[in-house]
């Protein structure tokens, strides 16, 4: 993806730009920005920027939080430091430890019936959990804002349910062609499917998301285009802000430190990144895609509100 660059900067910690803290604040009742939708879609910069306004903590993807018992894959210190405060603060239900709760996250869960009563078991202390989980990040943080790109919509059909948390949704989507193109790379260490397995796992994705998307109420909704953030990122920024009901000024895009993030994709690996605007070589073009996301792209030309739509109806 070609909008975000790496860039070198000494290191910072996650505090550096908030006041120092004499003793812990009380907890708080935070905003979750979740952003949902078909993984290699560009949520980790998206998280990255949102998390550069004042106000807001980029924790990543929080889904794989029990799974690695709140020890953070991408590793440095500082990240190591604050998730090992969050870890001393939390209570961890010891039936939810593992990957036992990708009955309730992941997509194709509900297809596997041997999964169907540890659902309905594990469903109560999965949203006491989570709701800790984000008002600890949010304390520990000093933020009212918390950007999770978790990608999977039935973890946010959960968080619909989850007591002590403002839930905002973020269904971000992107050129299929890009997608179909990043699944099928051989230089990363995620798996590589083919043009037709990303094809099914994005119509999977998007169905359970469409459903999640439109059962929350439309103040607390966006659509944002993945191309539209990467065109005009101050317009879409604002929007999502906005919606928030956050104040914050919008960030340095050139400068965008990439803060402590649980996990994200590669990019969350650089201290700090930059938005160059720069247009990405187009994909290698796949009839088989274009035919099979033709009803979606159908679909996403009716869904609202959408992040950026304002600022793109004036530029016309």
């Amino acid at each position: 993806m070609a909008p975000a660059m790496a860039r070198s900067a000494p290191p910072e910690t996650y505090s550096a730009d908030r006041p120092a803290q004499a003793s812990p604040e009380p907890l708080v009742r935070p905003k979750v920005a979740y952003v949902m939708g078909a993984g290699r879609s560009g949520s980790t910069i998206l998280g990255i920027t949102l998390g550069n306004c004042d106000g807001v903590i980029y924790a990543g993807e929080m889904d794989k939080w029990l799974r690695c018992s709140g020890d953070p894959p991408l590793g440095g210190e500082e990240r190591e430091r604050f998730w090992r405060e969050v870890r001393e603060r939390v209570d961890v239900d010891p039936e939810l430890t593992g990957k036992v709760a990708r009955c309730l996250e992941a997509s194709s869960a509900p297809f596997r019936a041997r999964f169907w009563g540890k659902q309905r078991h594990l469903r109560g202390p999965y949203r006491r959990f989570a709701g800790e989980l984000y008002r600890t990040i949010a304390q520990v943080g000093h933020a009212r804002q918390i950007v999770d790109t978790s990608h999977f919509p039935r973890r946010a059909r959960e968080l619909q349910h989850v007591e002590g948390i403002d839930l905002y949704l973020l269904f971000l989507v992107r050129d299929p062609q890009s997608i179909v193109a990043s699944w099928d790379r051989d230089d990363v260490v995620e798996p590589r499917f083919t043009p037709l397995q990303t094809n099914a796992y994005m119509w999977l994705t998007y169905l359970i998301s469409l459903f999640v998307f439109l059962r929350h109420p439309r103040k607390r909704r966006l659509l944002v285009r993945h191309e539209d953030f990467v065109a005009n990122p101050e317009g879409v920024v604002r929007d999502i802000l906005d919606r928030m009901e956050s104040s914050a000024p919008l960030p340095d895009f050139e400068e965008l430190r990439t803060g402590v993030a649980f996990q994200g994709n590669r990019v969350a690996r650089e201290q700090v990144v930059s938005l160059n605007g720069s247009a990405p070589r187009p994909p290698r073009f796949s009839l088989l895609t274009a035919v099979l996301q033709l009803p979606w792209k159908l679909v996403f030309s009716l869904l609202g509100p959408v992040a950026g739509a304002s600022a793109r109806r004036q530029a016309r």
